[in-house]
């Protein structure tokens, strides 16, 4: 029990953490670098990520869990270290009132997340960004979810092989961050978001099917999702970061991840039970195909791919449009 509050309490503290790094990267970082720092960041989440399981599965072999635990305290305060040192620049928050004297109430929560819902309607294809975040957040879940049983029974594994595959995996995710943070400049970033979609779902497909035993398909299907997903990402960050003023980028950023993340829980209750009645092979090769498809769909029959946030000047017109915003 006092682990799962303190999972919880920490989960909660992680709500604020991630909406706010990502406002706080656009007041420190010029607008045409924003998609290179984004492709870093996620660089260095993968490979925290690839080494931490490696590292912690040496020390579960000399040491209990409740002592690998503290290892998560103490790099806390490790990170607190260059936190106290940097300087984060301030940014100035727009008011408009209708003379100098006219004294500005403090906006409660939910007058901010009126505000935040109407920039997001206000953002050229936004809305639909975050639906289809949402719906594919939820289709890979239970690959997240699944995975252990996947490789286990459905191609008869071991722990090994799953930690292969995993560092696979991994290993697409740091390929795909590489290229992220080292390509300068990304022109059409709707179009190249999408047609990454497409194929790290095409790569999602590829681990669905694979035959019994074919850990090279099932290795070749994860190195195609994992290194598609750092530039879906990246890009859509830098997609927030340029069309929503820094003062305001913290209410839509939180929104945008609280949509996102509120369907992922539910992916992961449906998995079980979809598994159970689908078996686990088919439940992911849906999941991928429905993907796809909607994906398709999304891009054929709405305007999103009309949208263009590479032009300065719509960019200025969303920003001059926000900023006269009213609640």
């Amino acid at each position: 029990m006092d682990c799962v509050s303190f999972v919880s309490i920490r989960a909660i503290f992680q709500g604020f953490h991630t909406p706010t790094v990502n406002a706080i990267i656009p007041s420190m970082v010029p607008r045409d670098k924003l998609t290179r720092i984004n492709g870093i960041n996620f660089l260095f989440t993968g490979v925290v990520q690839m080494f931490a399981s490696f590292v912690a599965s040496i020390l579960w072999l000399f040491l209990p869990i409740n002592i690998i635990l503290w290892i998560d305290i103490i790099t806390f305060f490790i990170a607190l270290v260059p936190l106290i040192l940097i300087s984060i620049p301030t940014v100035n928050h727009i008011n408009h009132v209708e003379n100098e004297n006219e004294v500005v109430e403090k906006r409660s929560f939910i007058k901010e997340f009126k505000l935040g819902l109407k920039i997001i309607k206000l953002i050229p294809g936004l809305v639909i960004m975050i639906i289809l975040s949402m719906l594919l957040n939820f289709l890979i879940r239970p690959l997240d979810t699944l995975m252990p049983l996947y490789i286990n029974v459905n191609h008869g594994g071991t722990a090994g092989h799953l930690a292969l595959t995993m560092i696979i995996f991994q290993g697409g995710l740091i390929a795909g961050a590489i290229v992220a943070s080292v390509k300068k400049e990304w022109n059409n970033k709707i179009r190249v978001i999408f047609i990454s979609i497409i194929i790290a779902l095409v790569g999602y497909l590829i681990f669905a099917i694979a035959p019994k035993r074919s850990y090279l398909i099932l290795g070749i299907g994860g190195v195609i999702l994992g290194f598609n997903l750092p530039i879906i990402n990246a890009l859509y960050q830098t997609f927030l970061q340029t069309t929503v003023p820094p003062d305001k980028i913290g209410r839509v950023s939180s929104i945008d991840s609280t949509f996102s993340s509120a369907i992922s829980p539910i992916g992961a209750l449906l998995s079980g039970p979809l598994a159970v009645l689908n078996g686990i092979q088919s439940l992911l090769f849906y999941c991928a195909l429905i993907g796809i498809i909607y994906t398709v769909i999304i891009w054929c029959f709405t305007g999103i791919r009309k949208v263009d946030i590479d032009s300065e000047s719509n960019l200025e017109k969303i920003n001059i449009e926000i900023n006269n915003l009213e609640i």
